[in-house]
């Protein structure tokens, strides 16, 4: 890994850029308190409905549906794989979390397009199991046909009042791009409440010679640092983050603080014609995996790390007593690293060079090739033996099995002002291995490459890409080439 020779670049100004905003991500607390902001109880708004109603309207529809077959077809254990597929197939589709200005007619495709696939299903299981329980024709039409019409009819009720409450209570949210474009795009949403996305502030720089404020825009305040922006969040319970262009950095900032982020205009405006505001097409930017997607990974983590640390106890045994033999107490080395959203956290690995001291241990890059390094720690380098420790911090929560690498954090604050987008690594929780290493980049290798493909890795996140990696990472130990 290569640390380019040019030298670190000062800040512009006030406001950090995208390749400066680790010092954004600093602000994230350490491990044992909470990743989010706590709001004060006082400042939260009303909740929109939630989920609840939805699924409801999706059961109310299945049963007014299924009074249309016979009465043989009445047993828990045909009915109820059918509602399941049919809750899991809407949620997938985001069903469940509708913008605020949703209408039932807008989703009419996706929710008649699912109701026909678990329809279908549903009848061609059913002859499977017992020719005697087949769905004619006629009875399927009529429950697709009621399911469809009961779903859409009910559903805008409850979209209706959506769009009431989101009149009534609209969600505090800040702008962010540049001062004059901003203004602009805040004074239009201001004027249309039914979108339920009140602005309170702007984030940029102000612009030199800009445009005069129009009416209606008095009194918008511009936020250029990270303090003003950390007090807007909680000062005005802000729950969004509109950006006009892109930020990575400021992009994991807001998703730290529990903020939905939507991106305005962009190469993404593939969405249905109604994802709108106000004319501007908008979309939300999600994370680096949703919620669900977050959970299934830990249950990855956790399913493949417990039996791995318990089958790998005599190789750590083993590496343990070869690291004590050959350079005495002090099996276990210790160090701070940077985690998902810059919280610090303690990696652990096998000892395989005593640093002089911290600081040796905190600023230099590379060991390999170190003459002080004996035998059995060049071997447990060259085999990537010396990271199975790391194994207790994916059970721990600090890591995961999968993701960008974890760094110290002096190179992290040093490669974050040269290298744009590096910052944005921290979007994801930090890995013992990840895509960059299965393409051979570890040790002293590029900076920039590894940071190029920890964010594809980021944006294109699936639980089954993780499986390959793995695959890979396994394959990859027959030939070891160390770190």
């Amino acid at each position: 890994m290569t640390t380019e020779s040019t030298s670190v670049p000062s800040s512009p100004g006030p406001w950090p850029t995208a390749g400066q905003a680790f010092g954004l991500a600093s602000l994230a607390p350490r491990r044992g308190t909470t990743d989010r902001l706590a709001l004060p109880r006082h400042r939260r708004v009303r909740p929109r409905s939630g989920v609840a109603p939805l699924v409801a309207v999706d059961g109310l529809a299945f049963l007014a549906a299924a009074s249309f077959l016979g009465a043989a077809h009445h047993d828990v254990r045909l009915l109820l794989p059918v509602a399941v597929l049919v809750l899991v197939l809407d949620g997938r589709a985001g069903l469940y979390r509708p913008p605020a200005y949703a209408r039932a007619l807008d989703e009419l495709p996706a929710l008649a397009s699912r109701a026909g696939v678990v329809w279908c299903l549903a009848a061609a299981g059913s002859a499977a199991y017992s020719p005697a329980l087949a769905i004619g024709p006629l009875r399927l039409c009529a429950a697709y046909g009621t399911h469809v019409a009961v779903v859409c009819l009910v559903r805008a009720v409850v979209l209706a009042r959506r769009r009431r409450i989101a009149r009534a209570h609209p969600r505090s949210a800040l702008v962010i791009g540049g001062t004059g474009t901003a203004r602009r795009f805040a004074a239009s949403v201001a004027q249309h409440p039914e979108y339920g996305v009140r602005p309170v502030g702007i984030v940029g720089v102000p612009e030199q010679g800009g445009a005069p404020r129009a009416a209606g825009e008095a009194g918008l305040p511009v936020l250029t640092t990270t303090e003003e922006i950390h007090r807007a969040v909680i000062q005005n319970t802000v729950r969004d983050a509109v950006f006009l262009d892109d930020d990575p950095g400021l992009m994991t900032l807001f998703q730290h603080y529990g903020c939905t982020t939507w991106r305005v205009g962009g190469r993404h405006q593939d969405g249905p014609m109604a994802e709108h505001l106000w004319g501007h097409a908008w979309h939300k930017v999600a994370g680096p995996a949703e919620r669900r997607g977050l959970t299934a990974k830990r249950a990855l983590d956790i399913v493949l790390a417990a039996p791995a640390l318990a089958l790998a106890l005599p190789v750590l045994l083993l590496c343990a007593l070869a690291v004590r033999l050959s350079d005495g107490p002090g099996v276990l080395f210790r160090q701070e690293r940077v985690g998902q959203h810059g919280r610090h956290f303690t990696l652990l690995k096998f000892r395989t060079l005593r640093p002089s001291d911290d600081n040796e241990s905190a600023t230099r890059w590379n060991v390999a090739g170190d003459r002080r390094m004996s035998a059995a720690g060049g071997f447990l380098r060259k085999s990537s033996l010396d990271e199975l420790p790391q194994l207790w911090n994916v059970l721990r929560g600090d890591m995961s099995l999968v993701g960008p690498r974890p760094e110290r954090p002096y190179f992290v604050a040093q490669f974050s002002k040269i290298h744009a987008g590096y910052a944005a690594r921290h979007r994801m929780p930090v890995g013992l291995t990840g895509l960059a290493q299965v393409h051979g980049l570890r040790g002293d290798t590029s900076i920039e490459d590894r940071c190029r493909f920890d964010n594809h890795y980021i944006d294109h996140w699936s639980l089954w890409q993780d499986v390959c990696i793995l695959l890979r990472t396994a394959a990859g130990l027959v030939r070891p080439t160390g770190s």
